[in-house]
């Protein structure tokens, strides 16, 4: 028998190039016969520690590069059918949403909980920072919003997402999605994927 093959997804839903990789990742994990082992971390703490150029480019955008930025954005949510709008609320604070993720993931729901969250925030523009938006989600997914929103307060919790998050930086990485192979074999970003099917094959 082979060696099982160890397959992180590092990601934070306040990220539109995580919302196309996620609308992907799973139909390549199927394909690949791989499972995949779920990381929600919290981007802005990344970017805080190891990656805060991403503050200047967003307070003084290069035009020319952000008209381009826009198209490909476009482009790949056409590719990827899905619908990506522009927040009003951006960046927004994803701290609950992604401690959320925490809760989906021991619950067993984190794809559709994760899938309701992108496309609450990334297609119908809504403030997932709001409690009512995550009852929202909770109830879309069938997780029950009283014990959810008790467990996203409770230091196990907290730590698992922080030390998620701590973990991602101690490993190199400085984005969302970041990918992992067999724990040191890593990719950055949705366009990296067709890399990451190939090395997971």
């Amino acid at each position: 028998m082979g060696k099982t093959t160890h397959f992180e997804f590092f990601f934070d839903v306040s990220s539109p190039w995580t919302y196309l990789a996620f609308s992907r990742i799973e139909a390549i994990a199927t394909h690949t016969n791989t499972t995949i082992d779920w990381k929600p971390i919290l981007v802005g703490g990344v970017f805080n520690k190891v990656n805060e150029s991403v503050y200047e480019q967003r307070s003084n955008p290069h035009p020319v590069k952000g008209r381009y930025y826009t198209k490909d954005l476009r482009d790949w949510a056409k590719f990827c059918d899905i619908e990506i709008g522009k927040p009003p609320v951006f960046p927004v604070r994803a701290v609950d949403v992604m401690r959320g993720a925490c809760v989906a993931l021991d619950a067993g729901c984190l794809s559709a909980y994760a899938g309701a969250a992108f496309r609450a925030y990334w297609g119908q523009l809504r403030d997932i920072s709001q409690p009512e938006e995550l009852t929202a989600i909770c109830n879309e997914v069938g997780l029950d919003s009283e014990a959810f929103f008790t467990a996203i307060t409770s230091d196990d919790i907290k730590g698992r997402l922080r030390h998620n998050t701590e973990d991602l930086i101690a490993r190199g990485g400085f984005g969302s999605p970041t990918m992992f192979i067999d724990e040191t074999d890593m990719y950055f970003g949705n366009d990296r994927l067709p890399l990451v099917e190939a090395a997971l094959k």
